[in-house]
């Protein structure tokens, strides 16, 4: 029988390399073996926190065993190469009309929507369309359109990136405690003939809350008909628009194209629409709420080629993953799922009112799965929700806590996101770890001088 000699040098825990750190700021010189490659990352990545215990985040972190399949089967495809890959093409097509119809388009089969990275682009576009529609408006009236403004209530930074971007007046409604979403008397004190559109946020980032779409547009139907001002809504339901059709309280919510004044809606798919991280959609009301020239076609990779997107270049696995979970999962496994998260949310919101100390903001009910507190104006405690965050965290919960946007900056949060994957047995586990965190503060007595230093700091 042939014996083969061992090569002991192989072992990756013995390797030269494995004794060496790693090149930071300048390409080694020389090449590495890829098991050696590969643990040396690995090894650092460990340094991350765990994406399961990850509750500040709304991008999914569980996708099943076949999702992680497809994504190795596609990551190779340029999905925006469609004459190259034809089949992920259509497939995306095949997204936009779900999409459509689950949004009661009035025209799914003929709707015109597109993939992007992100519900940031995503919303970007929906916006960049308001505002050509609005300067065509404008110029067919002979008025000047020099001064585009957006009227919002607290949006997530991607909104802010556009209107600074493209030049446009953010008109953002404040918080007021107690009240965190923008209400319909609010927007109308804020619109004018220079508003390229309302946003509707089906999900506030600060506190999970959906905005009143259908109010804000009979409030907007009122303002057409006494002064002639029309102006349309885009709907921000980066969460809310993989929610609201599936979740049992939420089904009879009218927010989007039934609405006659909704537009555009915009969302993630990596959010609640359950696919992997960099995927995004954006579907319009009709072909006409799209401007053509925004429309591009090019033929330098085969084919002529229509594309609306700030990026070119991009991955088709996600899209893959997204339709994946169309198929498999269809209204029933969606439903199932999202209302599963929802039930969460609620069951963690009525064990945080049980310490007595904290004052329950948004309750898991009629917004995204979930709950946002802080604490009440008499709690006697020794700590902020800043101590509270960072001792959780020493047991790998990352749960946020931060102050809400103007005219609220005084008001600290904190707010956990249900996902699929955190489950009623995780979440009491978190109460328990809660329950130690805050023991363990009266016990040791932390200085309230760090408490001050840290007040001054944030109003200054």
């Amino acid at each position: 029988m042939l014996h083969l000699k061992k090569n002991y040098d192989d072992h990756v825990h013995g390797s030269k390399e494995s004794n060496d750190t790693l090149s930071k700021f300048k390409m080694p010189e020389n090449e590495m073996n890829p098991k050696e490659a590969y643990d040396a990352i690995h090894n650092e990545l460990a340094l991350d926190g765990n994406a399961s215990l990850n509750l500040a985040t709304f991008v999914q972190t569980w996708h099943e065993e076949e999702i992680h399949k497809l994504m190795d089967e596609c990551i190779i495809k340029n999905m925006i190469d469609k004459d190259e890959y034809p089949q992920t093409a259509e497939i995306e097509s095949r997204c936009v009309h779900i999409l459509a119809d689950l949004w009661h388009s009035p025209e799914s089969s003929e709707t015109i929507g597109t993939s992007t990275t992100g519900s940031s682009e995503a919303a970007m576009l929906g916006g960049l369309a308001m505002l050509w529609n609005w300067r065509a408006k404008m110029k067919a009236q002979n008025k000047p359109t020099i001064k585009p403004n957006m009227v919002t209530g607290a949006v997530q930074v991607c909104w802010e990136k556009f209107a600074r971007y493209w030049d446009i007046e953010l008109r953002q409604v404040p918080m007021k405690e107690d009240r965190y979403t923008m209400s319909p008397k609010d927007v109308l004190e804020y619109v004018d003939e220079n508003t390229i559109c309302v946003v509707a946020t089906l999900g506030l980032t600060f506190t999970l809350e959906y905005e009143p779409v259908l109010e804000i547009a009979k409030a907007l139907d009122t303002l057409q008909k006494n002064k002639n001002i029309d102006i349309p809504i885009h709907v921000d339901g980066a969460s809310g628009a993989f929610l609201a059709p599936f979740i049992k309280e939420q089904k009879k919510l009218i927010w989007d194209f039934k609405i006659d004044r909704v537009k555009s809606i915009n969302a993630s798919g990596h959010k609640f629409g359950l696919a992997p991280v960099g995927v995004g959609w954006v579907v319009w009301r009709d072909k006409e709420s799209l401007p053509e020239g925004l429309i591009f076609n090019v033929n330098y990779l085969g084919g002529n080629m229509p594309t609306f997107a700030l990026n070119f270049s991009r991955p088709g696995g996600q899209i893959i993953a997204q339709y994946y979970n169309f198929i498999r999962l269809g209204v029933e496994g969606y439903t199932k799922i999202q209302n599963n998260s929802a039930e969460v949310g609620k069951w963690l919101s009525n064990e945080l009112k049980k310490f007595g100390i904290f004052k329950i903001i948004y309750n898991g009910t009629g917004g995204i799965p979930g709950c946002t507190w802080t604490l009440t104006n008499n709690a006697k405690v020794n700590f902020d929700l800043y101590d509270l965050a960072k001792d959780l965290r020493s047991r790998g919960w990352l749960i946020p806590a931060y102050s809400l946007p103007e005219n609220a900056t005084d008001i600290v949060v904190q707010r956990i996101l249900v996902k699929q994957n955190f489950t009623k047995d995780m979440a009491s586990l978190l109460i328990e770890d809660m329950k130690r965190s805050i023991d363990n503060f009266s016990e040791n007595q932390i200085g309230n001088d760090k408490k001050e230093k840290r007040s001054a700091f944030n109003h200054s």
